[in-house]
């Protein structure tokens, strides 16, 4: 190593054919881009299908066993949820209602599908900021709450809101008055939300019974075993309904999308081909960076360097070329990612997580290039150059 030291094989070879090095340091760069830009949409898919669930105000959710996502769901008899206030440690109750109505761009006069959530007025179901403020707003009848964070296709029902201190519009058919504003965002199961009261919920939609629920929320004494809890009511509760902690509740969503839709295998084989279309182009570029300088490889054997320091030589190039990839491409991908936030809503973004990751496979990637044009660098015989 001492002699390497002295001679920097790997970076003289990198430097000394420039076009080659652009060529090599954009394919990796391009690999990566591919990987980040995969990996931020499979994320912001997994985030924003997840944040309604993380945002519950619940130590403990009750649910349907057959609920699997927000865009079909199940519900139970509410009477299960009051049971619940039965047990040692459960401290409240209350419950969700939700459904999907049609909102009615009143500037447009165009419907869209919007997820909307009934809720206890009097009680909070979420930890929204800009909820707690307004929530005593939902109490009248025909009043709603909306997710500003929402697809722009809905109206500019933020910006107006906030000059007049109102928004006339209609839901399901239904007048109703837009009385304040939150921030959730868009998702692949819903392009925006509004809260309302169960009293309006049930009046937006006539067919539903009252008495059946989506979701119980259940708030649980101070200092009491969380866990323990939820152990006891999933041990006394009749198998109608299931007990989660509101993770294990987001969970579940994410499962559905990861595994019961297409969307989560097609950005799982897009990273891995990127990955392999990363190793053909860094293999491609070491095996004809080998095959060009043989002969001087092989003088190189003659006078005292061993194969072993040759092949560190060449690792250690397809390692800069990793480095060298990998930090136009990360760059690249935060202006990708903002470009791709403003056009779909999404809450894409880079992440220390995501950034290592994908620095790791990069390494792996031009590392497994190396090791496959290794068995070039193993042909060249002294003997050869006399």
């Amino acid at each position: 190593m001492k002699l390497f030291r002295k001679t920097p094989l790997a970076w003289r070879q990198l430097m000394k054919e420039k076009t080659r090095l652009v060529v090599a340091i954009a394919g990796i760069t391009f690999a990566d881009m591919l990987m980040f830009i995969q990996m931020g949409f499979e994320n912001a898919l997994f985030d924003s299908a997840v944040t309604p669930h993380r945002s519950l105000q619940a130590d403990l959710v009750l649910i349907n066993p057959q609920f699997e996502t927000l865009l079909s769901v199940k519900s139970f008899s509410r009477e299960r949820l009051y049971q619940t206030l039965g047990y040692e440690g459960v401290q409240s109750v209350t419950s969700l209602y939700i459904g999907t109505g049609e909102w009615r761009n009143p500037q447009t006069r165009q419907e869209r599908s919007i997820l909307v959530w009934g809720i206890d007025p009097t009680k909070y179901a979420f930890s929204f900021p800009e909820l707690k403020q307004n929530q005593h707003q939902l109490k009248q009848l025909n009043q709603v709450l909306f997710d500003q964070a929402g697809r722009p296709e809905y109206g500019e029902v933020g910006d107006i809101f906030q000059k007049t201190g109102n928004f006339p519009t209609e839901l399901n058919n239904l007048a109703i008055n837009v009385k304040g504003v939150f921030s959730n965002g868009a998702s692949f199961a819903a392009d925006g939300n509004v809260i309302t009261s169960d009293s309006t919920f049930l009046r937006l939609f006539p067919e539903r019974k009252p008495d059946r629920v989506e979701v119980g929320l259940i708030t649980l004494k101070p200092g009491v075993d969380v866990e323990k809890v939820r152990s006891q009511l999933a041990l006394g509760l009749p198998n109608d309904v299931k007990v989660l902690t509101p993770e294990g509740f987001a969970q579940i969503e994410k499962e559905y999308w990861a595994n019961s839709t297409s969307i989560g295998f097609i950005f799982g084989i897009s990273v891995s081909v990127s990955f392999i279309v990363g190793i053909v182009i860094v293999y491609q570029i070491l095996y004809s960076d080998v095959a060009d300088h043989l002969p001087e490889y092989a003088t190189l054997k003659a006078m005292g360097y061993t194969t072993r320091y040759l092949l560190i030589a060449l690792l250690q190039e397809a390692l800069l070329l990793a480095v060298l990839g990998y930090l136009p491409a990360y760059f690249l991908s935060l202006g990708l990612y903002h470009i791709a936030h403003a056009a779909t809503m999404l809450p894409i973004a880079m992440k220390l997580e995501r950034a290592i990751n994908v620095f790791f496979l990069t390494l792996i990637m031009c590392s497994v290039s190396g090791a496959i044009a290794m068995r070039k660098l193993h042909s060249a015989d002294p003997a050869d150059v006399f």
